[in-house]
């Protein structure tokens, strides 16, 4: 078992870094402020192939990333602006992986290419109001009408929509047989009967485009569907596998962005005749900090990793999630502290990343939905059913 980075990984990692230091950091604090979708950054983004992860070179131009190096990619845009990770992170992995690995060969000829230049930005389409961590409680509907199916619902949550150029959602084709009756669907955001809704208003990630979104009668080719009818719950369980891996990336970024911040303020503030960083309790704060960064960098490779070779990595997914979570609310919320009154104002951006930092226990599954998926691994194959 070798987690060390081939050289070529390497070589990605440095790309990634180069670019969120001179490109990301320079708009986040403004994205973060005003609020707005950083449209531009995200065109210069798809020019580096940031948008077109998951797509193979042949025929999409896209690319075809292995997952452990897509983890840094995640990585190093959270540490200058989580919005700005969040966005690509659902293009990515829960939009175009998605496509890529389900859609029919002209549902992928008709979006991907589009979705690799930025042309179209992915959205996830799979919450409602009453159908958050149990989606067999879908409402949406998708009725198949000779070559075409017709969805009707609305959704909450919906990652990228703001900025959507396409989504793929979740209906029931059968709702009376529950997950089973479950569907997946590609649909253009212009497609008729598609209508975005409010924008949620959050605590953090506010440069991300989270938005409502309403579908009366929207009619899509039955080539839009994904994998098959009654196919959409094990690609909605597979997609957030890969999804709350990538999020533990994003909350590695975080946290070892905070840890840095926090480091550098140590050495520059003084207090008591010399600089905190001098003080035995900042430096402890530093060191739990780094460690507790490093620990969730490991847990996320560790699933990369597995991905990679084809392997179950359910628990494993879980796991990183759960710790890189939390870790980065107590990473930052430790290095706002070493910031003292500082770090309670909007001058300094460790204020930011505390705020960012809470939604990482939310995204992509919430931390007690982790917990159920770790318990289920270890109480399962002694007979007992682990239940919400």
């Amino acid at each position: 078992m070798d987690f060390v980075l081939t050289e070529e990984q390497q070589m990605f990692q440095k790309l990634f870094r180069d670019f969120a230091t001179k490109e990301v950091a320079k708009v986040a604090d403004q994205v973060d402020k005003k609020e707005e979708f950083p449209a531009k950054l995200i065109k210069r983004a798809a020019g580096q192939g940031f948008l077109g992860a998951f797509a193979p070179e042949e025929p999409y131009g896209g690319a075809g990333l292995d997952f452990t190096t897509y983890t840094l990619l995640v990585e190093a845009m959270a540490a200058e602006c989580a919005s700005t990770a969040l966005t690509l992170h659902v293009h990515n992995v829960l939009a175009l992986r998605t496509l890529v690995k389900h859609g029919t060969e002209e549902a992928k000829e008709t979006y991907v290419p589009d979705m690799v230049m930025g042309d179209r930005i992915g959205a996830f389409a799979l919450t409602e109001s009453g159908a958050g961590s149990d989606p067999t409680k879908l409402r949406t509907v998708a009725c198949r009408e000779g070559d075409q199916y017709v969805l009707t619902g609305s959704k909450t949550w919906v990652s990228n929509a703001g900025a959507a150029g396409v989504y793929i959602i979740f209906a029931a084709t059968d709702p009376t047989v529950g997950a089973k009756g479950i569907s997946a669907f590609v649909v253009p955001a212009e497609a008729d009967g598609v209508v975005l809704g409010g924008r949620e208003k959050t605590l953090g990630l506010r440069g991300a485009q989270i938005n409502r979104l309403y579908l009366k009668g929207a009619r899509v080719p039955a080539s839009n569907l994904l994998g098959g009818e009654g196919a959409g719950y094990k690609i909605a369980l597979e997609t957030l596998d890969y999804g709350r891996v990538g999020i533990s990336a994003a909350a590695v970024g975080v946290g070892r962005k905070a840890v840095e911040l926090a480091t550098r303020f140590a050495t520059e503030r003084s207090q008591f005749g010399t600089a905190i960083a001098n003080k035995q309790a900042i430096q402890m704060y530093l060191a739990d900090a780094y460690t507790q960064v490093q620990a969730a960098q490991w847990l996320v490779r560790h699933a990369a990793w597995l991905a990679d070779r084809g392997q179950s990595f359910s628990q494993e997914a879980a796991m990183a999630k759960l710790f890189a979570g939390r870790m980065a609310g107590d990473v930052t919320n430790k290095m706002l502290q070493v910031h003292g009154g500082a770090g309670f104002i909007a001058d300094y951006p460790i204020e930011r990343y505390y705020r960012d930092a809470r939604a990482m226990e939310l995204v992509e599954g919430t931390s007690q939905m982790q917990q159920l998926v770790i318990a289920g691994g270890l109480l399962g194959p002694l007979g007992v059913k682990v239940k919400p």
